[in-house]
């Protein structure tokens, strides 16, 4: 059963029967919305939305960022499938695959941020979602919706975090603007 998060909300990553997850998968699916033309007809619009992961040690310092121009982690826990340009098609348009059980111990906070690199707001965006799933059973466990309209073109969606032997995720949900996720850095360094 899944849970739709609120802004803040923080979630257990134990499994219902026991136990931790081990792999789990952040996913982010949006759409356009549809620009009005001269005579009122809808005109699409390619909007490219970039989900990032940014992962930090027990000091707060950036140890590694995966991202588009990044696919991968320095050690291969986290993996991003790849960059989609437009957010066409259902369910999820980029994801990111973490493997929590071989992220570095070093590593204490995973934050998960989306930026407009095309600039668009967020009130030209539809249908925005972040969600963890359970890669080892494909169940979703958590889903966030980020489709509060906005003058903002990047979220810090959520983080997670060492919890005692396993991991907790936090829904963040905060606005900010940016095109990358270094632009996105001083806003996130307030939710470490």
């Amino acid at each position: 059963m899944s849970i739709s998060l609120q802004k803040g909300q923080k979630v257990s990553l134990t499994k219902p029967g026991g136990g931790t997850l081990t792999r789990v998968k952040m996913g982010l699916g949006w759409d356009a919305v549809a620009k009005r033309g001269l005579f009122g007809k809808g005109k699409s619009q390619s909007i490219d939305l970039d989900a990032s992961c940014l992962l930090f040690d027990a000091g707060g310092n950036l140890a590694d960022q995966v991202w588009f121009r990044q696919l991968r982690s320095k050690d291969g826990s986290v993996l991003h499938t790849g960059d989609n340009l437009t957010g066409e098609g259902e369910g999820d348009d980029e994801v990111i695959n973490v493997d929590l059980q071989n992220v570095p111990a070093n590593v204490t906070q995973l934050v998960f941020t989306v930026n407009s690199f095309t600039g668009q707001d967020f009130s030209q965006i539809a249908n925005a979602f972040c969600r963890l799933v359970d890669e080892t059973t494909g169940q979703e466990i958590a889903r966030y919706d980020l489709s509060g309209a906005g003058q903002h073109n990047a979220q810090i969606m959520a983080k997670v975090s060492r919890d005692g032997d396993g991991w907790s995720m936090t829904a963040i949900g905060a606005t900010a603007t940016g095109r990358t996720f270094q632009h996105l850095l001083p806003a996130v360094a307030t939710h470490l």
